[in-house]
């Protein structure tokens, strides 16, 4: 299995990265005279992989790295790097290679402390791999400074290193790092092509593959999770009736209050399974046993670790709640489309008789003041607006 397996329906981007991968190949094994030219080369020191939600952009920028360390014979015999069995391809792609760096946030930015180490980090030779290569996976999560601290990095690289970031769009990223990147532009993978790797690879049932991919409008881990896990399918189906509930002021604060729960009861979850493991772990590195009092001088470094686990709950209630949205989105883009006769399938046939009934009962115009409330609480939870005010406000609206 190739490193580019994991990629659904990029074919465009899986063509230029693989000619890309080929080029750095012959940039490294090549050392006479007559060898590739670096100036025609399709390899470049920093890539900017951009994408919406669920396109692939990590999977994508996993992958090259992967192709970038590719060990196999059979490049000898011209076999394109990436082969996807090798110790070099394996190892990147697992997480364990020494000269690949995979950089991922679940707090809500990235700062000027981390980015630091992964400058010193870039400037130094492959360990034992043919590239250095940092995978920034949330380069949009970037602060400011941290931004300016990576942008003189990508300035000046070291021969042998190679920059990944991702982002969602061109203008999550500050105009001077993009200006230096060679920019690739995901898109949101078919329908069918997300159901047939649920079926393929998860092993789930072709039915219900289909409706997830349908439901999740083609977001391959939203997709998998909808189809795998029954708590992600009743709390879709909990948004998916507030629609119907928001008729009078006392249903708009009572479903407000239910949306904001359901993400706090999210992040109890990620919370209970990752931060007690991570609290055991810090103690015994510190020297503290289970039960015995903490060494002296250990007290900062627990407190630290507490606001970690504090703003990662934060996030992972942000990202619940917005995955929320995004289904409530759906659902009147779906009534949209029954109102206006428009022959695109709907996203949620398991509800079609709720979007039936707002679809009579309201309008066009109606429904996009709603699209339009929903995206203006996502905008205002953007801004650290307090999540249950803006749950509120939009339902009020979405009552109108």
């Amino acid at each position: 299995m190739a490193v580019w397996d994991d990629l659904v329906g990029q074919a465009k981007v899986e063509e230029q990265l693989a000619a890309a991968a080929r080029d750095a190949d012959a940039l490294v094994t090549t050392h006479v005279a007559g060898g590739p030219d670096p100036e025609a080369s399709k390899m470049t020191h920093a890539w900017l992989f951009t994408g919406p939600p669920g396109s692939g952009r990590a999977t994508a920028a996993r992958a090259f790295a992967a192709a970038l360390q590719c060990v196999s014979p059979d490049r000898a015999l011209g076999g394109a790097p990436g082969c996807g069995f090798c110790d070099g391809c394996h190892t990147a792609l697992v997480g364990t290679h020494a000269d690949v760096e995979v950089v991922r946030t679940d707090l809500l930015s990235i700062g000027v402390k981390e980015t630091r180490e992964l400058v010193r980090r870039a400037q130094l030779s492959p360990a034992g791999g043919r590239w250095q290569v940092i995978v920034l996976e949330d380069a949009d999560r970037l602060t400011e400074g941290a931004g300016n601290v990576i942008l003189k990095a990508v300035e000046e690289p070291a021969p042998r290193t190679v920059w990944l970031l991702c982002a969602p769009s061109l203008e999550d990223v500050l105009p001077t790092i993009r200006s230096r990147c060679r920019h690739l532009t995901l898109r949101t993978p078919p329908v069918e092509a997300v159901a047939d790797v649920l079926v393929r690879r998860d092993g789930v049932e072709p039915a219900a593959a289909q409706a997830a991919a349908q439901a999740t409008q083609g977001h391959i881990d939203r997709a998998r999770r909808l189809a795998t896990d029954e708590r992600a399918r009743a709390r879709r189906a909990v948004v998916l009736k507030l629609p119907l509930r928001v008729g009078d002021v006392g249903g708009c604060l009572k479903a407000a209050q239910e949306l904001i729960d359901a993400a706090g009861e999210d992040a109890k979850e990620v919370a209970e399974e990752v931060d007690a493991k991570e609290t055991e772990e810090l103690k015994a590195a510190l020297g503290g046993g289970q039960g015995s009092r903490m060494p002296r001088g250990t007290a900062g470094a627990m407190k630290e670790l507490e606001e970690r686990q504090k703003r990662r709950k934060t996030r992972t209630q942000r990202d619940s709640l917005d995955l929320a949205l995004t289904d409530l989105t759906a659902f009147y883009r779906d009534v949209l489309t029954l109102q206006l006769r428009a022959r695109t399938p709907l996203a949620n046939q398991d509800v079609r008789d709720a979007v039936e009934r707002i679809a009579r009962d309201t309008t066009p115009e109606r429904t996009l003041r709603r699209i339009e409330a929903v995206l203006a609480c996502r905008d205002a939870l953007e801004r650290n607006v307090a999540p249950l005010l803006a749950v509120e406000a939009m339902t009020m609206s979405l009552r109108d």
